[in-house]
């Protein structure tokens, strides 16, 4: 298993992750974290460890530079900027092409609250790279226009008790033009800290990348075939 600390430089931008892939890997997921949040967010680490158990890779990245983050804490002006959250979900999706131990795998978005929407937005700009995309209590309204431009297949999980979370997820999934399946958690509210909730998460999401990447055919060597050399 390869595990390092990275530093991604998008636009002058130098964005620091956790990056952890077995060998062999299936696919490595990408976690764009929500407002305020940041690579360090005890949710998506314990959602993250459920997924290399089966074999996926995990890249959990911070999308603000350390002064902007000191920033957003201040003011909130960056948290919600998606068009900039989603270009660098898109150069890491780049970097992540580039690096020997991860350019084979297909990648998986996980998106969290505001990270969802900025997830979609970097799916409907790479629509060759990105095999799905994953929003755990996700914004995905924020993705404007994005949304009727993804072309990979969307799963939304929402917790029972966010109804307003809830209601938006419902109206963004019907401007997709692509698979895409709403799971509500019963008895979840927003940050899924009720007990057994972020199990619910992790196991959903095992399920829907496991159907995806049985679709993705395979390499005479058993790696999937990304068209990638």
């Amino acid at each position: 298993m390869i595990s390092q600390l990275v530093r991604v430089p998008v636009d002058g931008a130098a964005m620091t992750g956790d990056l952890v892939v077995p060998t062999p890997a299936r696919a490595v997921v990408l976690f764009a974290h929500g407002s305020g949040s940041s690579r360090h967010s005890p949710r998506n680490r314990m959602v993250a460890a459920e997924l290399r158990t089966v074999g996926m890779g995990t890249l959990l990245i911070d999308l603000l530079t350390e002064r902007e983050d000191i920033e957003d804490a201040a003011t909130g002006v960056h948290r919600f900027d998606i068009p900039l959250l989603g270009h660098r979900v898109v150069g890491v999706i780049d970097w992540l092409a580039a690096q020997h131990d991860t350019r084979a795998l297909p990648v998986v978005l996980f998106g969290a609250s505001t990270g969802a929407a900025a997830a979609l937005v970097a799916a409907a700009e790479r629509p060759d790279q990105v095999l799905t995309v994953v929003s755990r209590g996700g914004r995905p309204d924020l993705a404007g226009p994005a949304l009727e431009h993804v072309r990979a297949p969307v799963l939304f999980l929402v917790g029972g008790r966010d109804p307003e979370v809830l209601r938006l997820n419902r109206e963004a999934a019907r401007r997709l033009r692509v698979p895409h399946s709403l799971q509500v958690v019963p008895g979840a509210t927003h940050l899924f800290e009720e007990p057994g909730a972020l199990e619910r998460v992790a196991e959903a999401a095992k399920e829907w990348c496991d159907d995806r990447l049985k679709l993705v055919p395979l390499r005479e060597d058993g790696a999937p075939e990304t068209g990638e050399d």
